[in-house]
């Protein structure tokens, strides 16, 4: 296939030669949590170029693919049942769910059955909408990391008109990190932290691999020679044996992190236990409205819809998925049994060929059939 990274910058061929040069051990396992990076390292051909040690691991940094099947059956419920405008980010309309053959199995499906269901890009998109019909009940399905949440938090604190209610179905990112690597089988030997998840919340939420844990972790952005650079890193601390918190992306990254956007959090959300989905629930994973906000939470104006014995599949994947062991790292997505035979990006099984921060949806749109 060529050179992969003809069209890298020289600062990059810099960082590559560099991991190159290292004496690296038989082997090292290197996670890159966020579906951002395995975006960077599918399209820029990175597994192609890097020393046979390195293995690069797609971790669970793929909100869509976690986001628990419930929330979006009862997306669907509302809006088919209760005749509310449903708005979401554009990949949570194809998320697929179990259910009975000839009804509805996503988002889009339920549209096409006449649910008012609208995709939308920003947080700020749902107050429009709601403002632009104020005799009908518009319901803000938020789902997403830190970096997204912290939006939503901006539009809860700058006022919603009463017709807007979230359906929130927000996590944090490095529960499940710390639940892997609790797990005493972690299935890696270094990390490579997101940036857009750090600039949020400060380098520091990552401290605890390296101190705790006692694994190499680099905050990395999202160019190949960003990559490159925080995977030069944590090679470099195994290599001697020196484990620390490097932020690599300290043009965008800066300790404490946005501060802003932090208090928008900390004000409007609480974090909770919650339930991911395929994993079960991670504590202190997820994000809820604060008690005072109850009158624009969904679950609280529509208790109907959440009702947990209304969905007899709560928390499943479908039947042969291997969704939930791709996003721990567990399983590639190439050797998932419904990888590209039934699963394509044009009927999705599961919630990891959907989104573009999925890594089976990644790998299928790089070429990897």
């Amino acid at each position: 296939m060529g050179e992969p990274l003809i069209a890298m910058a020289e600062d990059g061929r810099k960082w590559l030669k560099r991991i190159r040069d290292l004496p690296l051990p038989e082997s090292v396992r290197v996670m890159n949590v966020c579906g951002g990076h395995e975006r960077t390292i599918a399209l820029a051909g990175l597994r192609t170029v890097l020393p046979e040690a390195v293995e690069l691991i797609p971790g669970p940094g793929c909100p869509v693919c976690v986001c628990p099947e419930e929330d979006v059956f009862a997306a669907m419920r509302l809006a088919l049942e209760h005749g509310v405008t449903v708005t979401t980010f554009g990949d949570m309309l194809r998320v697929p769910v179990n259910g009975v053959p000839g009804t509805p199995r996503s988002l889009e499906q339920a549209r096409a059955a006449g649910g008012d269901v609208r995709p939308l890009a920003s947080p700020q998109e749902a107050v429009t909408m709601a403002r632009a019909q104020p005799e009908r009940q518009v319901v803000f399905f938020a789902v997403g990391f830190e970096t997204t949440m912290a939006p939503v938090a901006a539009m809860v604190a700058q006022g919603m008109p009463d017709n807007l209610t979230v359906l929130l179905s927000g996590r944090l990112t490095w529960p499940a990190v710390s639940l892997l690597l609790e797990s005493g089988t972690p299935g890696f030997d270094a990390l490579v932290a997101p940036g857009h998840v750090a600039a949020v919340a400060g380098p520091e939420e990552w401290a605890f691999v390296a101190e705790r844990d006692h694994l190499p972790v680099a905050v990395a952005g999202f160019t190949p020679e960003q990559f490159l650079r925080a995977l030069w890193s944590v090679l470099r601390q195994v290599t001697e044996k020196r484990i620390f918190l490097d932020n690599c992306y300290p043009e965008v990254v800066r300790p404490g992190g946005n501060r802003e956007a932090r208090q928008w959090l900390a004000t409007r959300f609480t974090v909770i236990d919650a339930p991911w989905r395929g994993l079960g629930v991670i504590p202190r994973s997820g994000y809820a409205l604060t008690e005072g906000l109850r009158e624009h939470d969904a679950r609280h104006r529509f208790p109907d819809a959440f009702v947990h014995n209304a969905h007899p599949h709560r928390g499943a994947m479908p039947p042969g998925c291997g969704c939930a062991q791709v996003v721990l790292g567990r399983l590639r997505p190439t050797a998932c049994r419904l990888y590209g035979h039934p699963c394509t990006p044009r009927q999705p099984v599961g919630p990891c060929m959907v989104s573009d921060e999925g890594a089976c949806r990644i790998w299928w749109s790089s070429g990897r059939h």
